[in-house]
């Protein structure tokens, strides 16, 4: 009696676990045929972002260029001083006026620093493709973000690091994601997506951790598949 009843709730086990790991799969697809579907996001290989951020009542305009899965240069403009993060590959380097605690010259990125800008080279995020990528996804429930129903999946990606992302329950579009940001928890909430080329992108982003308080990003202007010149991802000679 005792090893039917045993392997009753072993099947059960069995077939919930099944259906559990069959739903995070369904609502991933979703979420990529709400951006624009799979055909879409690989066909992007270039991206160009400009947006404003808005700190403390000061406005900074940012622009940020994407080579898909290989570099990423992102320049600000801070009281009239640029402030440039690149990432090339495994490399990076940076550019921080010496009102930022900078030199003002051309500087090698902390591999800590490079190892969290790698994940910007990938800029519809850890869900899509996340079995090719090597990540793994485990649905955690359904959650209440803003007071609307979201989807909680962790995803662990294939170097260890752990990222909750928050997909809208009606829209399957990601609305907020937890992680660590420069060695402290954050998080990120995304609005207002509009259609660029086939393809929705999160016009307003909210960014809160310890170290650098409540940010809003509102971006101003998205170029797909421009052409890029790779040679503003060369660090420049002092």
């Amino acid at each position: 009696m005792k090893t039917t009843r045993l392997l009753a709730v072993a099947m059960a086990a069995l077939v919930s676990a099944g259906a559990y790991a069959q739903t995070a799969d369904e609502i991933i697809d979703k979420h990529i045929a709400a951006l624009g579907g799979m055909d879409k996001l690989k066909g992007v290989s270039t991206l160009v972002t400009e947006r404003s951020l808005s700190v403390q009542g000061m406005e900074i305009p940012s622009k940020t260029t994407i080579v898909v899965g290989k570099a990423m240069r992102s320049e600000s403009s801070v009281m009239g001083n640029s402030m440039i993060q690149v990432v090339n590959g495994t490399t990076g380097w940076m550019l921080r006026p010496t009102m930022m605690q900078g030199t003002g010259e051309p500087e090698d990125m902390p591999a800590d620093q490079i190892k969290q800008q790698i994940g910007q080279l990938d800029p519809f995020g850890p869900l899509v493709n996340y079995k090719e990528k090597g990540n793994k996804v485990d649905l955690v429930g359904k959650e209440k973000v803003d007071g609307k129903d979201a989807y909680h999946l962790k995803v662990t990606t294939k170097d260890g690091q752990t990222v909750d992302e928050y997909v809208d329950a009606k829209t399957y579009l990601v609305n907020k994601v937890k992680m660590v940001m420069n060695g402290q928890e954050g998080e990120m909430g995304f609005s207002d997506y509009k259609d660029v080329d086939g393809i929705k992108f999160a016009n307003t982003m909210e960014i809160a951790n310890p170290q650098m308080g409540a940010l809003t990003m509102v971006t101003t202007k998205i170029t797909v598949n421009p052409k890029v010149d790779e040679a503003i991802f060369k660090k420049p000679a002092k």
